[in-house]
């Protein structure tokens, strides 16, 4: 049988691109035994945020109280992501995006097969390189450059195409009882919360296996 993956999460969550390191690494543990499908869908950390987004400086104070508590949590995480091969860089993030656009992207890739490589180029591109995910050139130019077509992400993103994803996503959060990203649902059966380790998703796998 084949495992299916559902991954609830937001581009600009660190611990969701944790989370994709450590689901990579299960499902490459699997390679041979089943083959595991991972599809990425839509979560809004900010659905109130302005569509231009808002200096993250300024977002980290409203959020945690101070800028000297937002850099002592940013390097605890920047600590556990090294572990991954992550090399986090929050000094270069200047903007805390409003992601709408970037999921309808997300929604795109996965019609053309390139939604791994999308979701890993959204994430390398604010993470590490601090790009402005919320400037629309350049989020084309980040998915672009992952191999998403520039017309196709240009011509969506002038539509309403991918808004229907997003709330079918929400509706499906709203059952789950989602209350924090990442978010993983195995073959509709196990769910998981937190950017588990590995050996957490290899006993998901074998656990839905094994009630077959």
């Amino acid at each position: 049988m084949n495992l299916a993956v559902d991954v609830i999460s937001d581009v600009i969550c660190p611990w969701c691109y944790i989370g994709k390191k450590r689901l990579e690494k299960a499902t490459a543990a699997f390679d041979g035994q089943q083959q595991v499908r991972v599809r990425w869908l839509p979560f809004q950390l900010n659905r109130t945020m302005p569509k231009e987004g808002i200096s993250r400086r300024e977002y980290r104070i409203r959020k945690f109280g101070s800028w000297e508590r937002s850099l002592e949590l940013d390097a605890k995480v920047a600590a556990v992501g090294e572990t991954e091969d992550i090399h986090f860089a929050f000094d270069r993030i200047a903007r805390t995006p409003n992601t709408v656009d970037a999921h309808r992207l997300i929604w795109l890739a996965d019609q053309q097969g390139l939604q791994d490589a999308v979701v890993e180029a959204l994430f390398r591109a604010y993470f590490t390189e601090g790009r402005d995910i919320c400037n629309r050139q350049t989020l084309i130019d980040v998915v672009a450059e992952a191999g998403l077509e520039r017309r196709l992400a240009e011509a969506m993103l002038n539509s309403e195409e991918g808004l229907d994803a997003i709330r079918e996503a929400e509706g499906l959060s709203r059952r789950h009882r989602v209350g924090g990203v990442p978010f993983f649902i195995i073959n509709n059966e196990i769910t998981l919360s937190g950017a588990q380790h590995p050996d957490a998703f290899l006993a998901a796998f074998r656990e839905v296996i094994d009630s077959q």
